[in-house]
């Protein structure tokens, strides 16, 4: 099918508006990119229509499928800050990603509270390292009537419990931190490629079915 001056209006005015949704979430260098990638694919679709159909009717079941402007950037631009953060591991693009799949699923947001807990217990552990030297009698083996029952900081300590450990809990701390630190990263990373790769099987299946 050829476009006449009505439809490359319309697809200009797609792709104007596409352009401007991308820029809230991409450099310009990648915005430009994106959209010939997507102009392309609108003209490969409209170059598949065979005979001579309504060309508004057809212009617009095509534009339909492909999906609003802004859901469009919000799709590539999600897509592309999954692959930067599987790729790098960089703690941005990891923590969009991650934000992006909390909110779009059931699975995601259990993932990613997962997640969060991981990180936040070996932030958790280097505070320690750090609350040790400042207040050395609130933090360390926190014991109740002889009892061991925790370990960490206590403001205030109550009556009946007591602070253990020396500052040896300084490098202990530091130490178990950054062991979960590093293996919550390993396993995010491991995670977003999965349910990327899980998200694109299920595109690829609905393709197939339509």
């Amino acid at each position: 099918m050829e476009l006449g001056e009505a439809g490359k209006s319309r697809v200009r005015g797609y792709l104007y508006v596409l352009e401007r949704s991308l820029s809230s979430f991409l450099p310009r260098d990648v915005v430009a990119d994106a959209v010939r990638e997507i102009q392309t694919h609108i003209a490969d679709r409209v170059g598949a229509v065979e005979g001579v159909p309504d060309e508004r009717a057809a212009l617009e079941r095509i534009l339909a499928e492909l999906g609003p402007p802004l859901r469009v950037a919000q799709a590539y631009s999600a897509e592309l800050t999954l692959d930067e953060a599987v790729t790098t591991g960089r703690i941005g693009p990891m923590a969009r990603s991650i934000g992006h799949f909390a909110v779009n699923s059931v699975a995601g947001f259990f993932g990613a509270l997962g997640l969060f807990l991981g990180y936040t217990a070996g932030v958790a552990f280097i505070a320690i390292a750090a609350l040790k030297p400042i207040f050395p009698d609130n933090v360390g083996l926190l014991y109740r009537q002889g009892q061991l029952i925790g370990f960490g900081a206590r403001f205030p300590v109550e009556a009946g419990q007591t602070i253990a450990g020396g500052y040896w809990v300084i490098p202990i701390s530091i130490g178990i931190g950054l062991l979960v630190l590093v293996y919550t990263h390993k396993v995010a990373r491991r995670w977003l490629a999965w349910f990327g790769e899980r998200r694109q099987q299920r595109l690829r299946r609905n393709a197939v079915g339509s």
